[in-house]
């Protein structure tokens, strides 16, 4: 719409306004001057007029005359100007008005490290099961869930009335053993004698046989008797020797029963607290398959965590994590990462990694849920956008930003990683970029808008 200015407006006769209104107030003056000679001649005074010199009441006149006009003048010109610009004033607000207002967020890049926040459980650093090593019943217990303990502490008491007749037999057994051992070894000793007495006879019968005392037949007789008495001396020998095994078979067994009743007393392992108690005064138990505690070491805790991928290169065993709990609010509790699995899991393709945490105020318990900050350096950090800019289609992920003269465009992007709230870039976009928040079908491309800074996000 093209707009003139008043003193620019033409007339019929191509003249302008101005130079209109200047012949009009010459015609007047005219006018009156010839008005005023009329006037000076009816009354004589016309000798003593100057030409060219009016009265002071016609100049008064002509002076209100000019006056008029010009206000005439000014209202016929101001006034459509005005109310032209007031008409382009309004359809400029209408037009504003009619354009889609949108917020925008500006994009910059992530600033610190990568801060990689990942679920993680809280275990003991040791933790055991105790069962019964003892068939029985329980005669006494003496800790319940959740005491503390010392290392070697009594726990439980446990009745073995069958295992102390299997005492009582194996101490039999092994007296049994001991006085066979007695009896092989003096029937050894006695083969001894006796194979003495036979070497002697059987050495007087071979001299005399050889001087042809006696009779060659004799003599065979007592070379025979000897060489039996050696024989029997050498398994009176190996009977010693069985009869010694026995004894040292008893001695283990009565040892290893023993060893047994020493487990009637259940101890603990080392210190740390009960978890479980599964027993009673008076439950029946079976030695190998009855739990009777659970006892956990909590001075040190440790937190599994399973890293992605992409950021498994960065964590290094010695590196500080951060643990938070969700019951307890504000609070921050320093670990480090004491090992890694060093391969990943074919499955998810994550990283496992150990981290431990010093717990001497014993505020975190095992089983606990926590979330473990692993503030891994970023050297190039990407660019980040609220995730209510992401715009899914058929042809990609893409958001809607706005160009310098406040026109749509939608430009594709690579997401790198998506923390729920934001978004970290691989590319796209560029810092000092706006991008629009919640876009909706009357975003389209091209479609010019009128912007809103979105406030910035709190962060904890």
């Amino acid at each position: 719409m093209r707009h003139t200015r008043p003193d620019s407006t033409e007339t019929e006769d191509g003249s302008s306004l101005e130079q209109q209104l200047r012949r009009e107030v010459e015609e007047l003056r005219q006018k009156l001057y010839e008005h005023q000679l009329l006037l000076d001649e009816r009354a004589g005074t016309h000798a003593t007029l100057k030409p060219g010199r009016p009265s002071s009441t016609a100049i008064w006149a002509v002076g209100l005359l000019v006056l008029v006009i010009a206000a005439i003048a000014f209202f016929a010109g101001y006034l459509p100007r005005q109310r032209q610009e007031a008409t382009v004033a309004a359809e400029v607000s209408t037009q504003e008005q009619a354009l889609p207002r949108v917020m925008i967020a500006t994009v910059a890049a992530t600033k610190g490290g990568n801060q990689l926040v990942l679920p993680g459980n809280i275990q003991p650093v040791t933790e055991a099961p105790l069962l019964a090593r003892s068939t029985g019943y329980i005669k006494n217990r003496f800790v319940d869930i959740g005491d503390r303990v010392k290392a070697g502490q009594l726990l439980a008491e446990i009745e073995a009335p069958e295992l102390d007749s299997q005492v009582e037999q194996a101490q039999a057994a092994l007296k049994q053993a001991q006085a066979a051992f007695d009896q092989t070894t003096a029937n050894y000793d006695q083969g001894k004698a006796n194979l003495d007495l036979a070497r002697v006879t059987a050495q007087r019968y071979g001299n005399l046989a050889s001087r042809g005392v006696v009779s060659r037949q004799d003599n065979d007789q007592y070379q025979a008797a000897y060489q039996s008495q050696q024989a029997q001396l050498s398994a009176l020998e190996k009977a010693i020797a069985a009869a010694k095994s026995a004894v040292a078979s008893s001695e283990a067994n009565l040892a290893r029963l023993r060893e047994m009743q020493a487990y009637k007393q259940v101890k603990a392992p080392f210190e740390g607290v009960i978890t479980v108690r599964n027993v009673d005064v008076g439950a029946l138990i079976n030695a190998g398959s009855t739990l009777l505690y659970r006892i956990a070491q909590i001075n040190t805790l440790r937190t599994y965590v399973n890293v992605p991928q992409a950021d498994a290169d960065s964590v290094k065993v010695g590196q500080i994590a951060k643990l938070m709990v969700s019951n307890l609010p504000g609070r921050t509790f320093m670990g480090r990462v004491a090992r890694t699995a060093n391969s990943l899991d074919p499955a998810t393709r994550t990283l496992l990694v150990e981290i431990q945490v010093p717990n001497t105020a014993g505020d975190l318990l095992p089983g606990m849920y926590a979330d473990v900050d692993l503030n891994i350096p970023v050297f190039d950090p990407p660019m980040s956008i609220p995730a209510d800019a992401l715009v899914v289609r058929s042809d990609g992920t893409q958001v809607a930003i706005v160009r310098p003269d406040q026109t749509v465009h939608y430009q594709k992007i690579e997401v790198s990683r998506d923390y729920g709230d934001h978004l970290d870039l691989a590319g796209g976009l560029h810092a000092g970029d706006h991008v629009i928040l919640h876009p909706n079908d009357s975003i389209r491309e091209g479609v010019k808008v009128q912007t809103l800074q979105a406030p910035a996000a709190v962060k904890d």
